[in-house]
């Protein structure tokens, strides 16, 4: 008893002091009792607030680290997890509380309170304190950490390193990623708009060719984690892709297949929307670190193919479809707030501007891109753009092969009978005999037969079949013309019809006609 009466009189005694004492004087001996308490302590505290300044208005990056890291690593990983606070946004109802497709309640540290960690034989303390301000409903939240006073200079840096790459990763798996389109705006104000990605594609759900397939997933890994290779070879941490190949063969599930691995946010660039270079340039510095660049239609997109290195049939196949192109541009509605020129063309966007932007001074202003470009004509498009630096790796999809045919019917109707896998190995070999149908056809034939394995199947065969005989009709018209055609181009170099291509010719028609024949039965 007769100690606490002494208490309570320090204890008063202390009251009467801060309330007598100046303010200067209580925090220096404030000061000076936790300067007692440092120097006595086995233990160094480090303390990570939430904003930065007495503002408290820039947000602290390390903050946001240890929250993820914390949550993630330790609290729902931990055997005996200490006090922890569960929270739902607004948006979530009572009634969808532990549905399937709710969202899971977020964990964190409750205010004061500690969870312990371990870092290379180190053991290491983080404590979450929530202070309310006088006078005031609003919170300052900080973390601070506690490590051994005799390592702490050797291990912080290290254990900090773990930390924001753990929370790193961890964001990425977690975040919710957004796809972005370029607007239709005035001059001097382009900008972005998105919604959620929600895109079902994967490289589990692609009908590729596995050795493509696994050739991409490792080129995609590898650029993932390769920042240390490309800050080593001074080179910018990007890279582009040219997907080109007919329409349904792909290439639009690929790239959502991409960026799903990736977990990139996806930004659709539409060229046409884009009326200068300047324009094009504030987009792409808007565009943000770890993001799929999306370029559809590169050889139709303003006109910014050029004409070198092209033959004279790929010349022509090109004016075509400029001219095509043309007459689409001026059917188009005003809406494009697109700007002509005195070509005739809209916008002002130019070849070099999307050089610059792809492979110049301002494609460095980021991290972690990917740049996507897509075509049905690779032909058509400037060899400037082709070149390793723009677009590193081409990727050709076209028909749809055996493998995929397989896969593609496993997937839509499930396992097959012996007689279903009879009429698949029919459709195999009218495919080694020429016949053509994108991945786009073989899912509708499957799609509309889903519930009748037997039909789908029977019905892509047949399909298959007659792709054959007209791939064999167009080929017996092709090598009549080329018989018949007597034009000084066709001649040989001697002056002469050919006779050498002609007896060709007649060797080629004479092997189509016993195929045929072994076909029908004859």
């Amino acid at each position: 008893m007769e100690f606490l009466s002494q208490m309570w009189s320090l204890l008063g005694l202390l009251t009467i002091l801060q309330n007598v004492l100046p303010t200067q004087l209580l925090s220096l001996l404030h000061s000076l009792w936790q300067s007692l308490q440092d120097s006595l302590t086995p233990y160094s505290y480090f303390d990570v607030p939430e904003f930065l300044g007495s503002a408290a208005v820039e947000p602290n990056a390390l903050y946001r680290h240890v929250q993820l890291y914390l949550h993630r690593s330790l609290l729902l990983s931990s055997p005996s997890p200490p006090r922890l606070t569960l929270s739902l946004p607004r948006s979530v109802t009572a009634s969808s509380v532990g549905a399937s497709a709710a969202p899971p309640p977020s964990v964190s540290l409750s205010p004061n309170h500690s969870v312990p960690d371990a870092f290379n034989g180190h053991r290491a303390v983080w404590t979450h304190h929530a202070d309310t301000l006088q006078d005031s409903l609003e919170e300052r939240r900080s973390f601070s950490l506690r490590l051994p006073k005799r390592h702490a200079a050797a291990v912080l840096p290290a254990y900090l390193a773990h930390l924001a790459a753990a929370a790193d990763n961890l964001e990425r798996s977690s975040r919710a990623r957004r796809l972005h389109t370029n607007a239709a705006s005035p001059r001097g104000s382009a900008s972005w708009s998105s919604v959620p990605f929600c895109h079902p594609s994967t490289f589990d759900t692609l009908a590729l060719d596995p050795d493509l397939k696994a050739r991409l997933l490792a080129d995609l890994t590898s650029f993932a984690d390769g920042r240390e290779f490309y800050r080593r070879t001074g080179r910018p941490w990007k890279r582009g892709y040219l997907l080109h190949g007919p329409p349904g063969s792909g290439k639009s599930s690929l790239i959502a297949a991409m960026a799903n691995h990736l977990r990139y946010d996806v930004f659709d660039l539409e060229l046409t929307r884009v009326t200068t270079n300047a324009d094009l340039r504030a987009l792409l510095i808007q565009t943000t670190n770890r993001s799929l660049i999306v370029i559809e239609d590169i050889d139709c997109s303003l006109h910014l193919t050029g004409d070198r290195g092209l033959s004279s049939n790929n010349m022509r196949r090109h004016n075509k479809r400029r001219r095509a192109a043309a007459a689409s541009d001026s059917s188009d509605d005003s809406d494009d707030d697109g700007v002509t020129g005195a070509d005739g063309h809209r916008g002002k966007v130019t070849l070099s501007g999307l050089l610059n932007f792809t492979d110049g001074l301002w494609s460095c202003c980021g991290e972690e891109r990917v740049i996507v470009f897509t075509t049905n004509h690779v032909d058509g498009i400037d060899p400037a753009l082709l070149r390793p630096g723009r677009m590193d790796v081409h990727v050709r999809l076209g028909p749809c092969g055996a493998h995929a045919m397989r896969e593609l019917v496993q997937r839509y109707v499930g396992a097959v009978g012996d007689q279903e896998e009879m009429m698949l190995d029919a459709a195999e070999g009218c495919i080694r005999d020429g016949a053509e149908m994108t991945p786009a056809e073989v899912g509708e034939v499957l799609l509309r037969n889903r519930d009748e394995p037997e039909t789908a199947v029977a019905e892509l065969a047949s399909e298959l079949k007659a792709r054959v005989s007209a791939a064999d009709e167009l080929q017996w018209e092709d090598s009549a013309a080329e018989l018949s055609d007597e034009s000084p181009t066709k001649k040989g170099r001697k002056g002469f019809a050919g006779w050498e291509g002609k007896v060709r010719i007649l060797g080629r028609l004479r092997s189509l006609t016993k195929s045929e024949s072994g076909r029908r039965g004859v």
